[in-house]
């Protein structure tokens, strides 16, 4: 049974940071693409940051504040979010696959999903 458990979301002030985990077992634990997708109210679910073979992929308007990274020893993918904005305010889903074929920030790439942790950016 894969699994992937998010934690580490929360309530901040703008420009503060925050740091995202994601804890993966059973058959997502051996996924070699995992990213972070985001959903705010209202909208589509966004990818934010993959990571897969050695890239990171980052959406433009995430680009320099937050990163990725991940540890295989501890099956657990990371998101560092610095710089907060209150436009970042959202639920925050990790995912993950074994494979890749196309767009890597899209959500119909990954197989694998996680409940979510909420991030609020307030200014």
């Amino acid at each position: 049974q894969a699994q992937l458990v998010e934690s580490g979301g929360g309530s901040v002030q703008a420009a503060e940071s925050l740091k995202l985990s994601c804890a993966a077992s059973g058959a997502a634990s051996t996924t070699m693409y995992m990213g972070w997708f985001r959903q705010a109210p209202g909208m589509e679910r966004e990818g934010v940051a993959t990571i897969g073979t050695g890239v990171k992929t980052y959406a433009d308007s995430v680009e320099g504040r937050f990163t990725i990274s991940r540890d295989n020893t501890k099956n657990t993918l990371y998101l560092q979010m610095s710089s907060l904005k209150p436009e970042d305010t959202a639920m925050y889903y990790c995912a993950a696959n074994t494979i890749c074929f196309g767009d890597r920030l899209s959500i119909l790439s990954y197989k694998y999903w996680g409940q979510g942790t909420q991030v609020t950016v307030s200014s």
